[in-house]
C-alpha cells in the first residue's frame, strides 16, 4: 500500500508527511479524548485499547482515497477492518494534509492568499491564476440553493476552486472554493483579491479572459488576453491580435499544468462523496502537488 501508485507519492516524501502529522494527529486525539472525558486522563499514554489502524496506515489510507478514490469498504477488506475504522481515519488525516500549506523553494510553507502575495513580492515572482471545476452530485430536489451549483460552462453541478502558481508552474494557494454558478472572477473577489493588488503594487498577474474586471480596475497589475478584433478588421490588426494573444497564453500556459497536477488526483476528476468534504480534498491535494513541485 505504500507504493506510489497508491499513494500518489513515494516513499521518503511518505515518511516525510508521517513524520510532520504524527505530533498534529496525536495532539488531536489527545483534545479530542479530553473533551469526550471531561477531564485529564488518569492513566499513562499507551495504555487502553489498542488502535485497529497505527497512524502510518491511517494516513496510508486516506492517500489512497485521495489519489485513487477506491472505496473505503475495499480498503478496510485489505486492513481486516470495519469500514466505518477506515472512514474515521479518512476524516481525521485529511484536515491535516489540507492544513499542511504549500511548499515553496524557498522554505515556508504558504497557507493563505495573503501569504502568497508577500511571497511573490520578496521573490519578484509573476503570478499565474486559473478557475477549475470538480462536478459532483445534484442536491436533492426542493433542497434550498439546489441552482447554485449548476455551473453555466459545463451545465453541471460542479465546485469551482481557483489556482494560483509560478511561472514554474508550482502550485502556491488552491482557494476560492464556490458553487459552480458563481463566476470565477467574483469567487477570487470574495477572498479579498482586490484589498491584496491594493496593498501589493509590485506584484503582477497573468489571468485568462475572464478576469476582465480586475483588469480594468488594476490595469498595472493584472493581464489578461487582448480584445479580439473585428471580423471586418484589417489582416494586419488580425496578425497582430494573434501575436499577443499567443504570448499572453504562453506566459499563462503554467498554471493550466499546475491544475492538470491536481486532477490527475481522481476525486478532482468527479467527486462522488459528500460536498462537504471536497473543499479539503481540494487542499489536501493541493499541498501533496506543491511538495512534489517545489522539488523541481
Amino acid at each position: 500500500m505504500s507504493h506510489s501508485a497508491f499513494t500518489g507519492i513515494s516513499g521518503h516524501h511518505l515518511g516525510q508527511v508521517v513524520a510532520e502529522l504524527a505530533p498534529r494527529w496525536l495532539a488531536y486525539r489527545e483534545s479530542t479524548l479530553r473533551e469526550r472525558r471531561g477531564r485529564e486522563r488518569l492513566r499513562a499514554q499507551g495504555a487502553g485499547r489498542r488502535a485497529e489502524l497505527v497512524f502510518t496506515d491511517r494516513v496510508l489510507v486516506t492517500l489512497t482515497v485521495l489519489r485513487l478514490q477506491v472505496p473505503h469498504a475495499a480498503l478496510a477488506a485489505m486492513f481486516g477492518v470495519d469500514r466505518s475504522t477506515v472512514t474515521r481515519a479518512v476524516r481525521e488525516v485529511r484536515p491535516l494534509l489540507a492544513g499542511r500549506g504549500y511548499a515553496t523553494p524557498a522554505g515556508p510553507r504558504l497557507h493563505t492568499l495573503a501569504d502568497v502575495f508577500a511571497y511573490a513580492a520578496a521573490h519578484g515572482i509573476r503570478l499565474r491564476a486559473g478557475g477549475s471545476e470538480v462536478q459532483v452530485r445534484r442536491p436533492k430536489v426542493g433542497r434550498p440553493g439546489r441552482r447554485a451549483f449548476v455551473s453555466g460552462k459545463k451545465r453541471q453541478n460542479t465546485l469551482k476552486f481557483t489556482k494560483i502558481s509560478d511561472g514554474d508552474g508550482r502550485t502556491l494557494w488552491d482557494g476560492a472554493i464556490r458553487p459552480g454558478r458563481m463566476h470565477d472572477q467574483t469567487a477570487v473577489q470574495t477572498e479579498g483579491i482586490d484589498a491584496l493588488l491594493s496593498q501589493f503594487p509590485d506584484v503582477q498577474f497573468e489571468m485568462d479572459s475572464g478576469y476582465g474586471g480586475l483588469r480594468r480596475d488594476h490595469p498595472a497589475q493584472v493581464s489578461i488576453p487582448p480584445r479580439k478584433p473585428a471580423k471586418d478588421a484589417p489582416p494586419k490588426d488580425t496578425a497582430t491580435w494573434e501575436q499577443a494573444r499567443h504570448t499572453q497564453s504562453s506566459a499563462r500556459i503554467c498554471v493550466e499544468h499546475a491544475i492538470a497536477d491536481s486532477k490527475n488526483w481522481r476525486p478532482l476528476q468527479r467527486w462522488l462523496g459528500r460536498r462537504g468534504d471536497l473543499p479539503a480534498t481540494i487542499l489536501a491535494i493541493g499541498s501533496m502537488v506543491s511538495d512534489r513541485a517545489a522539488a523541481r
